[in-house]
């Protein structure tokens, strides 16, 4: 057996194992869904996040993922009120208003929280990669 074909041997069992794996967090993700559902529980991705045990990344590199938790999240939003005209019906369109303002606000938090989280995941990973390009003596990358 020659070095290349050793190489493309590694590669592909590499190859296969990120497939198994990324195939894996797909199905935990699904399931989170599901389970979210089932609780009544609002879809967020981080929400999903926390239940399926992956990145935020992971969800929002995933096309499918990230276009099945955005429609849940928006068809979970609750509908603007209208409000009749009436005695009150200022005070009531300030309260209403502040309500959304206030929703928004925490949802925007919240989002920024969990994109801030998966930034930090993925600077690390991008660490770690660059610690065990230098523990290889960056061999192995030019071929």
């Amino acid at each position: 057996m020659t070095g290349t074909d050793a190489r493309a041997r590694r590669t592909a069992v590499l190859a296969a194992a990120a497939k198994a794996k990324s195939q894996a967090k797909n199905d935990a993700a699904e399931k989170a869904i599901r389970t979210l559902i089932k609780r009544g529980d609002p879809i967020t991705f981080q929400a999903v996040q926390r239940e399926a045990g992956v990145s935020h990344a992971f969800l929002y590199t995933h096309a499918d993922l990230r276009e099945r938790i955005e429609h849940l999240r928006a068809k979970s939003r609750p509908t603007p009120v209208a409000v009749a005209p009436s005695a009150d019906s200022e005070s009531t369109i300030v309260a209403v208003l502040t309500r959304q303002l206030n929703d928004l606000r925490a949802r925007h938090r919240s989002e920024t929280d969990a994109l801030r989280a998966a930034l930090e995941q993925a600077h690390g990973e991008n660490l770690e990669l660059r610690r065990e390009l230098d523990r290889r003596g960056g061999r192995d990358c030019a071929t």
